[in-house]
């Protein structure tokens, strides 16, 4: 009837809505799918980390027993001792995905969240009104400087669990509300995903202290309680404090931090090391225009990340993200100022304008996921993963020899190739050394070295873990040495790998020669 005012639909029916309108950002996603992955070496090099093999079989054992490992599943040189599956919830994850559809589903999967962080990272740029153009060229070379870190391992969750956290709390420190207290159950979801939740803690930490330098004593008072309540809830983890223990114990290895190649300082020859250089200049010196607006925490925590990325390679998508809106917004700021002194119809002005128009389409719907599955089924079918990349592992030397490697031998073989055997033999095979550094730690992680760089003392080590088998990469100087030896024969090689047994009489002959010259009498006589 005239004169009748329809009622508003529900909020909730509203936000459902809002929810099904697609969004730039959307798009985006999709796009960045096919851009990154469209090509098969691209989804080949997401597993072209060896690690991922043993958080599947990892995962494996968790669905099979209903628990998370607290002692060794993979060794022999280490067999039995404590372990501290930290990433469990990952490795369970990963285990699901590969019993769907194998190794394709562990790639798509991770290169979904890889994508929806830099999605979330464009979306949170956006509602700061940087434009559409800025927004995605600073993701862009984000995503290009954290390209080196685009694996199939739990640090993704990482990536995407920083770029949530640090928009959260943004906007809260823009208008306070109850969202930030998300973090608090996130952290506990997070602690059981990847041990980068402690990242989360020098975020607060540096917060904090902020904070308190500004004498905002209300927002100190709030982020106290969030600083006191997330790192409790990351108790919620089968190992409970001890697993903070573990991994301070493990960042603070001088041993690691040395030999373990992720926690180098980076090597600015690739081309995505090119771009995090120029990030890093650039992050820096607008930090210090930040630092004359009083904008302390955003300044603060670029140079703080900035500092850790150059000491350690493994912090530079953490970087990134944390540099991400401060680059942005200054490049922004100069772009509305420049445009504001132009006129209405100068091409500055132009674009700035339809920048800022099509950024108001920052929302991500649930035509994310579709679109994500869209990108997917046209570009994944095409790697054929139905293994780990051939170039770079022992997929046809151990295809060929199934029945010797299957045969529970002790094999010498390269950390990355262990991980590869505990994907294909687990439980039947046990590896000397595999990717979990923590683990195994500097004794036997200096023996492997030992062996790898042929060090003085090799052959005693040898002898001493009793290996039967090696399996070994050309460029393991070793390989030469043991083919000439008349200790070992050669089985098989390829132009990956180099395959050698070891003669059964040679145990003989070196535990004789260990034996002292009167005891070898003695027992003669």
């Amino acid at each position: 009837m005239p004169g009748l005012i329809t009622p508003a639909p529900p909020r909730a029916i509203r936000r459902f809505a809002v929810c099904l309108k697609p969004s730039l950002v959307d798009l985006f996603f999709m796009i960045l799918m096919l851009a990154a992955f469209g090509r098969p070496q691209a989804w080949q090099s997401l597993l072209s980390d060896g690690d991922t093999g043993w958080h599947i079989r990892a995962g494996d054992y968790i669905l099979q027993t209903g628990r998370v490992p607290l002692k060794d599943l993979f060794s022999f040189s280490r067999a039995g001792q404590p372990w501290f599956a930290w990433e469990w919830l990952s490795d369970v994850a990963f285990a699901l995905l590969h019993r769907w559809h194998g190794l394709e589903a562990v790639a798509a999967f991770s290169a979904g969240v890889l994508c929806l962080a830099a999605a979330i990272l464009l979306s949170w740029l956006l509602r700061r009104g940087v434009g559409l153009w800025i927004g995605v060229a600073v993701v862009l070379a984000t995503v290009s400087e954290s390209s080196i870190h685009a694996l199939a391992r739990p640090h993704i969750f990482s990536l995407l669990f920083v770029t949530l956290g640090l928009w959260i709390l943004d906007a809260d420190r823009r208008r306070p509300g109850r969202t930030v207290w998300l973090m608090v159950p996130l952290s506990a979801v997070w602690a059981n995903l990847h041990a980068g939740f402690v990242s989360w803690f020098a975020i607060l930490g540096l917060l904090l202290v902020v904070t308190a330098a500004e004498r905002n004593w209300p927002a100190l008072r709030r982020y106290s309680v969030l600083a006191v309540l997330c790192p409790l809830a990351t108790l919620l983890n089968p190992y409970g404090w001890h697993l903070h223990e573990h991994i301070f114990r493990y960042l603070g290895s001088s041993w690691i931090m040395e030999n373990v190649q992720e926690f180098q300082s980076p090597n600015i020859r690739s081309e995505n090391m090119i771009v995090f250089a120029l990030l890093l200049l650039v992050g820096v010196a607008l930090a210090s225009r930040s630092f004359t607006r009083k904008q302390w925490f955003e300044g603060l925590l670029l140079v703080a990340w900035a500092f850790a990325a150059m000491r350690s390679a493994r912090h530079i998508p953490i970087y990134g993200v944390a540099a991400a809106p401060l680059i942005a917004s200054e490049c922004a700021l100069w772009w509305s100022q420049a445009a504001g002194r132009r006129s209405l119809r100068s091409a500055v002005r132009i674009f700035w304008d339809l920048s800022l128009d099509l950024g108001k389409s920052y929302r991500v719907s649930l035509w994310t996921p579709a679109l994500g599955v869209a990108a997917v089924m046209l570009s994944l079918p095409q790697a054929q993963l139905a293994d780990f990349p051939a170039a770079t592992f022992p997929v046809a030397g151990v295809t060929a020899n199934l029945d010797r490697l299957g045969a529970m031998p002790r094999v010498l073989t390269s950390d990355q190739w262990a991980d590869y055997l505990i994907y294909r033999f687990y439980p039947r095979q046990r590896v000397f050394f595999d990717g979990r550094s923590d683990f195994y730690g500097p004794a036997i992680g200096g023996d492997y070295q030992q062996l790898l760089s042929v060090r003085p003392g090799w052959r005693q080590t040898l002898d001493r873990y009793r290996f039967e088998v090696a399996l070994l990469p050309h460029d393991w100087p070793l390989g030469d040495l043991l083919a000439d030896s008349p200790d070992w024969r050669v089985v098989y090689r390829d132009s990956v790998c180099i395959l050698l047994v070891r003669r059964p009489d040679s145990f003989l002959q070196s535990q004789a020669k260990e034996i002292p010259e009167n005891c070898r009498l003695y027992t003669c006589g």
